[in-house]
């Protein structure tokens, strides 16, 4: 069974644009000096894949993860082979020095691709885990687009999430707000961004546990009751190309909902993977009867599932890639959409955001009341959804 078929579809979403666009998207590419960060993740290889098999003049990549950036040219290399380009990669952190050595020996770039971030809802669980969540996805994003910038970059382009569409998890709110802070720089930096669903079979996700659970021979656990929409990573990569090439500046880039867009339950993928491997699933009561039995059940050709109504903190009834009052675009491409935005910000209140954070890791102590109180500060409408229960309590 395909990926698709596991999340519900039987073709790509954006094969039309890609094919409609394929001379612009290979001449911006095959003509231009690439930078993608955060480029060893799942989306961070799907758009360095995407670029790489254009030819690039030269494509870099920055990750602090040096053993998927192993991984990541041993698959390009087996894939795609060498291309006559230059192409390179930098195990690291681009809030660091390093990077800033990097953008001022090797820049300028045309185009700079930032797919580096926390994305866990989880993320909110602690107040240091959260703190690095606003640092990773805001600060860091304001920082490469002003050192792009500055270098002569002639695009800036930065993931954003659905879940940055009326937020309830400080997760999704600092999406927003990297959203707000990016319309400020749009004034003096062209920049685009991508709004997309989950990821299916990303790293650290609950459909890349899947995978991780069945090489262990564990139980699957899974909520029953939220329904989401999944693309595959080279859509992904497919849809933040797309943005960051052709998007004008302060477009939104998201996938329009069609039939080629099924929303599906966690819960449903299990079953299909399992029954794909042959396993029956079985579901149990609890996660103490799911591990209690797992050896047993799996001798038997069967696999101890336990499925659940999601009660934890942060996660939506819902998804969506807009709000009421934003300005679409629904003609320029076939299957994206295209949110217009115009530089809407209020600077004080930018300014007060950043100078809270600051002053909060100044003092060195910090709870999560605390950043909320900031992020209210900017959304004030800010939907914030706590149970008091994170994912780090279930299996």
């Amino acid at each position: 069974m395909s990926m698709l078929s596991l999340i519900g579809r039987e073709s790509p979403i954006f094969e039309s644009d890609i094919e409609e666009q394929g001379i612009r998207l290979n001449q911006l590419v095959s003509e231009g000096r690439h930078l993608v960060i955060g480029g060893a993740g799942t989306i961070g290889q799907a758009v360095t894949k995407e670029i790489f098999k254009r030819d690039p003049k030269v494509l870099h990549v920055v990750d602090i993860s040096e053993n998927n950036m192993v991984e990541l040219v041993r698959d390009i290399r087996s894939s795609e082979g060498y291309g006559t380009g230059d192409f390179r990669t930098y195990a690291i952190d681009c809030g660091e020095v390093e990077f800033e050595a990097l953008m001022a020996s090797e820049g300028p770039y045309d185009y700079v691709f930032n797919l580096s971030a926390l994305k866990h809802v989880r993320s909110e669980k602690d107040p240091l885990t959260l703190m690095r969540m606003i640092m990773v996805n805001v600060f860091n994003t304001i920082k490469t687009l002003r050192l792009a910038k500055e270098s002569g970059a002639k695009k800036y382009f930065c993931v954003s999430t659905d879940k940055a569409a009326n937020p309830v998890n400080m997760m999704g709110a600092s999406k927003r707000i990297m959203e707000m802070f990016l319309m400020r720089e749009s004034l003096t930096q062209n920049i685009s961004m991508a709004r997309f669903a989950n990821v299916a079979f990303s790293d650290g996700s609950l459909l890349h546990g899947f995978n991780q659970r069945f090489a262990k021979r564990q139980p699957f656990s899974a909520p029953n009751d939220v329904k989401r929409y999944f693309i595959t990573p080279q859509e992904s990569g497919e849809l933040c190309l797309l943005s960051g090439l052709l998007g004008k500046n302060r477009d939104i880039f998201f996938p329009k909902l069609s039939e080629k867009l099924h929303l599906i339950t966690f819960s449903e993928i299990a079953v299909r993977y399992l029954e794909e491997r042959g396993y029956e699933p079985y579901e149990c009561e609890s996660e103490d009867e799911a591990r209690d039995r797992a050896e047993e059940l799996i001798a038997d050709n069967q696999w101890p599932c336990y499925f659940f109504k999601s009660d934890t903190t942060g996660e939506k009834d819902f998804e969506e890639f807009f709000t009421d009052n934003e300005d679409l675009d629904m003609q320029r491409f076939d299957t994206v959409g295209v949110i217009r935005n115009q530089a809407d910000f209020d600077e004080g209140d930018l300014d007060d955001f950043m100078d809270g954070i600051e002053s909060l890791r100044a003092e060195g102590t910090w709870t999560k009341d605390d950043i909320v109180e900031l992020y209210f500060g900017l959304l004030p409408e800010f939907a914030h959804k706590e149970t008091g229960k994170y994912l780090d309590q279930r299996m």
